[in-house]
């Protein structure tokens, strides 16, 4: 592992970290070599430990990475309005997957209250304990807004997930001597965390490259297979909420990544395996165990795939900014006088970070599946699916 120079956790969070290493390297020694994904789970999900599941603080200044929703009102708003433009062809609710520090729940019904838009039900799903509390005070107004445990059997509505995708486990993959070994954490002569690749990957896994013959010795990437099993379970989700209320679900997931094609480019050869402390990011993930955020950007491609073949319509794939402009953003900000500089030029400048493709607007994408209720006229012009 490289030398890194990154802030100093505090005493407590050095500790929690250092529990879970201990928990992490006792997994590892007993299986001798385990798989990258079963590694990762363990640092994002390990009860009280985890990243995801322990208490240390993830977003805002003083968290590891900010979001869209963290950024301007804007963003949750314009979700809002899809949301209305797409009644009454859904139900009357909301689910949000990974809700954060419940900002874009606050702003988009913030929005909803104040435009006389009903929302029957906005149910949030989300398996960190520190932000499920932070979420029910940000929210306390909302009386609408009830937490789940986990996803139901039929859900019909307005699905939410704002880089929810990037937080699963993945698997790697490694091409040596023209086979795809999987790639695993063992440990080195010094019980220290080291790479180490494993047996041959299924074939099932490749089938998500599809030029995975044509690609060099060395080439290292990830896969996707708990993330396209998501896609399949939410998509029988919302078919199986038609089927029980006629009335349509809708899905919009949003992340940063790529389609196949520019995903397994034979130039990213290293694949996409990023970390976040502190508004830092590196790409080691034994350091810290529990105190970073370890993701991969989203092969879209193989989400479309996997909601596709579970019974699902891909309805819309764009970037961030096609969307968010497609969607009606620039209405909104038209609400705030262009003279109320004090008011506007903050909200202009954080439009433009949401939008301009040097921020957000063309590293993120937005993919929407659904059961096939009408998206507004201005995001069916948008639409580049066939990209996929």
């Amino acid at each position: 592992m490289q030398k890194l120079s990154l802030p100093i956790p505090a005493p407590e969070a050095l500790a929690a970290s250092e529990a879970l290493t201990q928990q992490l390297r006792t997994a590892v020694a007993e299986q001798g070599w385990i798989p990258f994904s079963q590694f990762m789970e363990k640092l994002l999900y390990t009860p009280q430990l985890g990243y995801y599941s322990g208490g240390a603080t993830k977003l805002g200044k003083d968290g590891d990475f900010t979001t869209a929703p963290e950024i301007s009102p804007l963003f949750g708003g314009t979700l809002a309005r899809l949301y209305a433009s797409l009644l009454p062809a859904i139900a009357p609710e909301v689910m949000e997957f990974g809700a954060g520090t419940g900002k874009l729940a606050k702003d988009f019904l913030t929005e909803c209250r104040a435009a006389g838009i009903a929302v029957r039900r906005y149910a949030i799903v989300d398996l960190s304990g520190e932000l499920q509390a932070r979420q029910r005070e940000a929210l306390a107004a909302f009386p609408e807004v009830v937490w789940l445990d986990q996803m139901p059997e039929a859900f019909s509505g307005l699905l939410l997930g704002n880089e929810v995708l990037d937080a699963m486990p993945v698997n790697l993959v490694q091409r040596e001597n023209g086979v795809w070994r999987e790639r695993g954490v063992a440990l080195d002569a010094n019980g220290a965390f080291c790479w180490q690749n494993g047996p041959q990957a299924p074939a099932e896994w490749l089938e998500q490259i599809t030029e995975h013959e044509q690609l060099p010795d060395g080439y290292l990437t990830e896969l996707h297979p708990v993330a396209c099993g998501f896609m399949r379970s939410l998509s029988q989700m919302l078919i199986q909420g038609q089927q029980q209320t006629g009335l349509h679900g809708v899905a919009v997931l949003i992340d940063y990544g790529f389609p196949e094609r520019e995903y397994y480019h034979p130039e990213r050869d290293q694949g996409t395996l990023m970390c976040h402390y502190r508004h830092h990011a590196h790409p080691e993930p034994f350091y810290l165990p529990g105190l970073q955020d370890v993701t991969a950007h989203v092969d879209f491609t193989a989400m479309a795939v996997a909601a596709s073949q579970a019974g699902a319509q891909v309805q819309f794939y764009q970037s961030q900014a096609a969307f968010l402009l497609g969607a009606g953003i620039t209405d909104l900000l038209s609400r705030t006088s262009a003279e109320d500089a004090l008011s506007y030029l903050p909200q202009s400048q954080a439009l433009q970070k949401l939008t301009s493709p040097a921020e957000m607007g063309e590293l993120f994408k937005v993919l929407i599946i659904g059961t096939g209720a009408d998206l507004p006229p201005l995001l069916q012009l948008q639409d580049r699916s066939h990209r996929l």
